[in-house]
């Protein structure tokens, strides 16, 4: 009987910036993640189906209309969850709605899967000025909220939020919205781990490796730092509030990366 995965959300679940699939397609830790449960299913003499329906730039309601009615259909034994973090991002959002709204989601997505995840999220891409301080402040509200509505669902938590080596900006992508390839890969290992998995080989270290700080960073030149400034106001900031201001997203008229169980683990 196989595994069914299936991984609900926005660019964090897409995978943004991860390596790039054969496909064209992110990896992500999602991909990282069902690839390592596929290495443990096969050696139980079983597979993996997965499935990512995650579409970077979505807000929750999108996500409640667009991703959720299909567990309905898929009926996933474990089903992640990763929505809200963009209308946070937002600053007209009414939280204490917006939590109330992720409530009612998380409760229809465990009425149709077996185990539900969720995370934290993390409020820091190595920031530090006041707008930085601003958004922490948010989103720890929401953490706060992922943590209480997985106790009344009975979903399990990667509280990834809560780790401080992931606001490292080494393992950020230059547009320090999206991790790289290296955060991927910790948030796969925390989500194996949350999932129950401890065989070092699957998690790529030891338990916990990926919650260990990075080797100390060498000294930051002033003006090094300002140009990196100035390129990411350009190039990453600038056009994502150009979205802001004419309603669009990056996530419009693109589909899932994998929209149906695709088996993993088989020769």
């Amino acid at each position: 009987m196989a595994l069914r995965l299936v991984c609900l959300g926005d660019s964090f679940t897409e995978g943004m910036s991860d390596e790039l699939r054969p496909d064209g397609h992110h990896r992500g830790w999602a991909d990282r993640a069902a690839e390592a449960l596929a290495r443990r299913e096969a050696a139980r003499g079983s597979t993996v189906e997965y499935a990512n329906l995650a579409v970077r730039g979505k807000l929750l309601d999108q996500v409640m209309a667009e991703q959720l009615p299909q567990l309905r259909v898929l009926e996933p034994d474990v089903a992640t969850f990763h929505a809200g973090p963009n209308d946070v991002l937002r600053r007209g959002t009414d939280l204490a709605d917006l939590f109330r709204r992720y409530d009612v989601a998380v409760a229809r997505a465990a009425a149709s899967s077996r185990q539900v995840v969720l995370f934290t999220s993390i409020g820091r891409a190595g920031g530090t000025g006041r707008v930085a301080q601003l958004l922490a402040d948010r989103f720890s509200r929401f953490n706060d909220n992922v943590r209480a509505t997985a106790v009344r669902r009975g979903a399990l938590v990667v509280d990834v939020g809560s780790v401080e080596a992931l606001t490292d900006r080494r393992l950020w992508h230059i547009d320090r919205l999206h991790l790289n390839a290296d955060g991927h890969r910790r948030v796969a290992a925390a989500v194996l781990e949350t999932l129950g998995v401890d065989d070092p080989a699957l998690l790529g270290g030891p338990e916990g490796w990926w919650r260990v700080p990075l080797p100390p960073a060498g000294p930051v030149v002033r003006r090094d730092a300002l140009a990196a400034d100035a390129v990411w106001v350009k190039d990453h900031l600038v056009p994502w509030v150009g979205r802001r201001l004419r309603g669009t997203s990056s996530g419009d008229g693109r589909a899932a990366k994998d929209t149906w169980p695709r088996p993993l683990g088989q020769d």
